[in-house]
């Protein structure tokens, strides 16, 4: 029956199927690297090159699902991404593949759409546990890192991205099949009091923390592969059979990021994650020469992102219950933008210094104020409830 257990299974599914084509590149980008005689920045951007547009896009799409339900938004974005997999399976030059790379990132913009959709069928009290359920459709990077160095293997380069246009095609067919939207409110509301939530401290707030939180999950989840094959010699099976455990650990973690937010406060939460990720980031920083220290640490700081990712969504249908899209859109997007720069700059730190340090220090500093802002924003809220 069409209701809310097949909006959140169909929706988290599809996310699934989505998130594997938009990580499509960080398995195969050593394979094109030889290939093209890329530099390590130009590998970079190409590993980045999604994110980019799965980032942006996902403020209109996340206000779209607001509008018009996330059936619709969610398959009309589905076939759109089947256009550019099957093209890039044909391309044989770099500026084509990055073009192709670009588009294949309206992939990520799904999480918005997932996100608002599921969010409108279950209660508040809820949220904070439905929708890290709902964002567990990040699980399709760690499919991605298993599957495609397999296929990759088998079948060429070719077949990789074919593979996922048909996948994508019939998972489109079960959503709308399988799914019905929410009467939806308030359709005389436009753009401009969509965008009003741009006004809202809290919305830019929580996108700081996101940039942090899935911005570091993406980026490590994108970049670690190289990191493993580079400062370890690991292959690339091996190397995206690792980042498969370091995606799925921080996946499986984010629904029990909301489930303790709803019961202590995601602000609680957030300062033990903001601080965690300071101390695992410094050990992350000073063991590229040793891979048991190097790997603990990864292991650790998937476990604080995955919850951070589920703390700082418990918190986003709060700041305006009436465009909880436009909310989404926007944190969301910050979050995807956060995992488009760091692998550019630590390509670009690479080409430069010949190493990682620098890079890895600047996460250090950016963990520090988020946890310093997220202590100020707690102690506000607690001087006004009068709880000191």
């Amino acid at each position: 029956m069409k209701g809310q257990t097949s909006a959140l299974v169909l929706s988290t599914v599809s996310m699934i199927v989505c998130f594997a084509a938009w990580s499509v590149f960080p398995p195969i980008a050593g394979k094109i690297q030889e290939f093209y005689q890329l530099s390590t920045t130009e590998k970079s951007i190409l590993i980045a090159a999604p994110t980019l547009l799965g980032s942006v896009m996902r403020i209109p799409l996340g206000i779209l699902t607001d509008r018009y339900g996330g059936r619709k938004v969610y398959v009309l974005t589905m076939l759109f991404l089947i256009l550019p997999l099957l093209a890039a399976g044909f391309v044989n030059s770099y500026g084509p593949m990055l073009l192709c790379a670009f588009l294949i990132g309206m992939a990520g913009t799904t999480f918005a759409i997932s996100i608002t959709y599921v969010s409108g069928w279950y209660p508040p009290q809820k949220k904070g546990f439905i929708l890290g359920i709902a964002g567990m459709g990040n699980l399709g990077i760690a499919v991605a890192n298993l599957t495609i160095p397999v296929m990759l293997n088998e079948f060429g380069i070719s077949w990789v991205f074919w593979t996922l246009a048909i996948v994508t095609a019939m998972m489109a067919l079960i959503f709308w099949m399988g799914t019905k939207d929410l009467p939806v409110s308030d359709q005389s509301e436009g753009l401009k009091e969509s965008l009003s939530v741009v006004n809202r401290k809290e919305t830019w707030l929580l996108s700081l923390f996101y940039f942090l939180t899935f911005g570091g999950f993406v980026s490590f989840s994108m970049y670690l592969p190289t990191f493993l094959k580079e400062l370890f010699h690991l292959t690339a099976v091996d190397a995206g059979l690792k980042t498969a455990v370091f995606v799925m650990i921080a996946t499986f973690i984010r629904p029990l990021g909301g489930y303790l937010s709803d019961r202590v406060g995601a602000e609680k939460v957030l300062t033990v994650v903001f601080s965690g990720i300071f101390i695992c980031t410094l050990f992350i920083t000073y063991s590229t020469n040793h891979f048991v220290v190097f790997s603990v640490s990864c292991l650790i700081l998937s476990i604080l992102l995955g919850t951070g990712n589920g703390a700082v969504f418990k918190l986003v249908p709060e700041v305006s219950p009436k465009h909880t899209g436009a909310v989404t859109g926007i944190v969301s997007a910050a979050g995807g933008i956060g995992g488009f720069f760091p692998p550019v700059v630590l390509g670009m730190i690479k080409d430069l210094t010949g190493d990682y340090l620098l890079g890895f220090l600047l996460l250090v500093g950016f963990s520090v104020v988020c946890l310093w802002m997220n202590r100020s924003q707690l102690s506000r809220r607690e001087t006004r409830f009068g709880m000191r």
